[in-house]
């Protein structure tokens, strides 16, 4: 995971958006990108490339809202699982 996250922030350095982007930019851009990935899924023929391509995408940017945070993505991620395993208990056998 260190790995991908470094390469994601060299990448943003390298174009200066580790300067530009703002924590509302970052979450706006997820949000844009999400709906992206959305209407992969709403077309006739779904294709493996575009929902690759616009999957990374919402991921990058929510990767650098999180890095931009200093939040941990391993903790976050572990502290809601942990949440919606509370409020959703495991069905019955």
């Amino acid at each position: 995971m260190e790995e991908i996250l470094e390469a994601i922030q060299a990448f943003r350095v390298r174009k200066g958006w580790d300067v530009s982007d703002t924590p509302h930019i970052l979450a706006k851009s997820t949000f844009v990108e999400a709906g992206e990935l959305l209407e992969c899924f709403i077309q006739d023929e779904i294709k493996q490339a575009d929902i690759e391509s616009e999957l990374a995408d919402v991921l990058m940017y929510a990767l650098s809202l999180a890095m931009d945070l200093d939040l941990d993505v391993k903790t976050i991620i572990t502290k809601k699982l942990v949440d919606v395993d509370r409020r959703y208990p495991d069905p019955q056998p």
